[in-house]
């Protein structure tokens, strides 16, 4: 049964034993001090919100998941189903945008997908199943598995903030790549999405630190 991070009790427990196990962590943690859990909605609303803002800046992202939810009532995927793309496009979701979301209500009314199920598979599978659907990366795999359903082990391997906080928080001569950050994460499995809160913490204390809070994906 993977970790699950549901309650600031499970984050501040996973990162008490995230340092003991690597003591590199221990300079970032005294940085950052505890991170605060995050959490978004679950199911297919959570991960529409995802899809709906990426590549936005955090205000045109919420205004548009704003028009998106409030035109729906209840919002489900059966309603998104339904939705003419016209009307989906007036509300600001791209034809990109609308294309995925839709793509993801059909396996979900056909019983080819399950959101729930995620939370307890093995991050990797859980990663490989969202990331299989059209129009889902592995960054927004990855923020749904950890945000969306507080699995622990989730590992956003793409995020350039979390990207660039490991290479000065281990001292690499370069930011890695998402290949590269794979390997470096072994270390902290099962705890690598206590790990991301960890050094997104330590990317905003940098960047405080410089005057400027900023990245090409934002913090969820």
């Amino acid at each position: 049964m993977p970790l699950h991070l549901n309650t600031q009790d499970d984050l501040e427990e996973a990162i008490h034993a995230l340092v003991k196990l690597d003591p590199r962590l221990k300079a970032v943690f005294e940085l950052t001090g505890m991170p605060a859990l995050r959490r978004r909605q679950p199911g297919f609303a959570g991960l529409a919100a995802i899809v709906s803002g990426q590549q936005l800046s955090t205000a045109s992202a919420a205004a548009i998941w704003g028009r998106v939810s409030a035109a729906f009532d209840p919002f489900d995927h059966d309603a998104l189903r339904r939705a003419r793309a016209d009307r989906l496009g007036r509300l600001g979701l791209s034809a990109a945008k609308i294309k995925t979301l839709k793509g993801v209500a059909r396996e979900l009314a056909g019983g080819r997908l399950n959101l729930e199920v995620l939370a307890n598979e093995d991050a990797d599978a859980a990663h490989n199943t969202l990331t299989a659907l059209h129009g889902i990366g592995p960054w927004t795999a990855d923020v749904y598995l950890l945000f969306c359903l507080g699995h622990g082990d989730a590992w956003p391997a793409g995020d350039l903030a979390v990207q660039e906080a490991v290479k000065i928080g281990l001292g690499l001569k370069t930011r890695p790549t998402a290949k590269e950050m794979a390997p470096l994460a072994e270390p902290w499995r099962p705890m690598r999405g206590a790990a991301a809160h960890l050094w997104w913490s330590y990317y905003r204390v940098l960047k405080k630190r410089e005057g400027v809070i900023g990245g090409q994906n934002r913090r969820p």
